[in-house]
């Protein structure tokens, strides 16, 4: 029986060849490759400057504490989305104030984001200080609706773009519309590093104490165990930076596959809509596809007895993605309950991203769409 896992990273002998050449060399932290990688990459994506750390999560961080987010601010973000986005808010003691999301997008809903803020106490009001813009799964969310709340409640935007290099919103890319933005390079993201992140900016001033906090708080003018600020060692090491070096080179070959493999999803399931909700690409957006992630709209057809059947065909699904204001330690901290936001409850618990990765061909597609298919039409009964 073959086997197809949720997600698979495409690495060649490119990738091997410049990891070894970094090996070789004996600079294996604080190097050239790091600083090379943040140039083209910033480059790239169209930023005056980027700033490679250890992870998404870090990069996520650096952006809170750079942005002045401290103790007691709030900051307007999603539900829907993996748990560092609101995680690092936390990290700085600010508080997280979901909105819910568009039902066909999944990404946040301006339309609940004014009335959220006029719904807040004064107090809290007062304390609001950002939005972080989740662009889920490839996709850019709804940037001229938020920009203008922005701009009238004068908050700054930070873009956690971690699922959505490459993606657009009217021909601009994401990880431009904010103060700053986030990037990931997680094994199932569209190029990878093992782990790893970028920070990109257009602010020099931004961008030079990303840098120091990323490595103990030291700047580049002092020695070696000198330091200005409390840093952390977010830092991302000569190997991984190698590798982003040789994915980099390959994005727009890994953006065409994704999406002629999301083109051939949508072919093979579209007869079957009343079942199953396809993912939505919003006009003027172009989509760079994370992850594919379908939606069942049965409410007599459970989600997790479809993953559990399919895993026994060898076919690995997954839920995408529980909704954060529910996990135990957000219910504890701020009493959030079921119902709270309940179009991110009803995607969390009715939609499974299926495998999604470069080295699929239509025929795995097909196999993949009729075995979730007879698993659909024996549940539904």
């Amino acid at each position: 029986m073959k086997i197809y896992p949720i997600a698979q990273p495409y690495i060649t002998k490119d990738e091997e060849r410049e990891v070894l050449k970094v090996l070789r060399s004996g600079s294996l932290s604080l190097g050239p490759k790091y600083q090379e990688f943040e140039k083209k990459f910033a480059k790239k994506i169209g930023r005056k400057y980027a700033c490679a750390v250890s992870s998404g999560t870090a990069g996520l961080h650096l952006a809170m504490i750079v942005a002045g987010i401290g103790a007691g601010d709030a900051v307007i973000t999603t539900p829907f989305s993996f748990v560092a986005s609101a995680n690092c808010i936390l990290y700085v003691g600010a508080r997280p104030i979901f909105v819910d999301i568009d039902p066909a997008m999944y990404n946040i809903d301006p339309k609940k984001i004014e009335q959220t803020i006029i719904n807040l106490s004064a107090s809290r009001r007062k304390k609001l200080k950002a939005m972080l813009v989740v662009h889920i799964f490839g996709q850019s969310a709804d940037m001229s609706a938020i920009q203008k709340i922005a701009k009238k409640y004068q908050l700054k935007i930070i873009e956690d773009a971690c699922e959505s290099i490459e993606a657009t919103y009217k021909k601009r890319k994401v990880g431009t519309f904010g103060e700053s933005a986030v990037f990931a390079f997680y094994p199932n993201k569209q190029i990878t590093t093992g782990e790893g992140g970028m920070i990109v900016t257009d602010s020099k001033k931004n961008y030079d104490l990303c840098c120091s906090l990323r490595n103990q708080g030291r700047v580049s003018d002092m020695q070696w165990l000198d330091h200005k600020y409390l840093g952390y060692n977010y830092r991302l090491d000569e190997m991984s930076a190698a590798v982003g070096l040789a994915q980099l080179e390959k994005l727009d070959f890994f953006i065409q596959q994704r999406r002629k493999i999301a083109g051939w999803y949508n072919k093979h399931l579209v007869k079957y809509g009343e079942v199953i909700q396809l993912p939505t690409v919003a006009a003027g957006n172009t989509h760079s596809w994370f992850v594919y992630v379908i939606k069942i709209l049965p409410k007599n057809i459970k989600r997790d007895l479809v993953i559990k059947a399919l895993a026994k065909q060898g076919i690995c699904t997954k839920p995408y993605l529980p909704s954060i204001h529910l996990f135990d330690f957000y219910r504890k901290k701020f009493n959030y309950q079921k119902g709270d936001f309940p179009v991110s409850e009803d995607v969390s618990a009715n939609s499974l991203a299926l495998p999604f990765y470069v080295n699929l061909k239509e025929s795995d597609i097909s196999y993949i769409v009729k075995k979730l298919t007879g698993v659909l039409k024996k549940y539904g009964k």
